[in-house]
């Protein structure tokens, strides 16, 4: 088994100085946590592999394709392989959970 504390993975991230931070990676999936601040830009490219969303906290909008959403705290959010997609109109911190299959890179 492998466990995680979501603030510890958070602590980790920040002293990194980076958005995302990968904790897990296994034969068929990989798991990570992204952040960004209010106000922030999200500048990823779409993926290669499928993508899940949850968000931990904070609120924003979602566009995925041509599809855009409102997410807050415990908003799921599937994102098919290869779709374009990022979070904007960030107007509380954002930190979702983030869960790749196959896994990312």
């Amino acid at each position: 088994m492998k466990a995680f504390r979501l603030d510890d993975l958070d602590a980790e991230r920040a002293a990194n100085d980076g958005a995302y931070l990968r904790f897990l990676r296994e034969r068929n999936m990989s798991a990570g946590l992204y952040a960004l601040p209010a106000g922030g830009t999200d500048t990823q490219s779409p993926h290669p592999q499928d993508e899940i969303y949850l968000v931990v906290s904070g609120r924003a909008s979602i566009t995925v394709g041509e599809e855009t959403t409102h997410v807050a705290r415990g908003s799921v959010v599937y994102v098919p392989a290869g779709t374009p997609h990022r979070f904007h109109h960030i107007t509380e911190d954002l930190r979702v959970l983030v869960v790749f299959s196959p896994p990312e890179g």
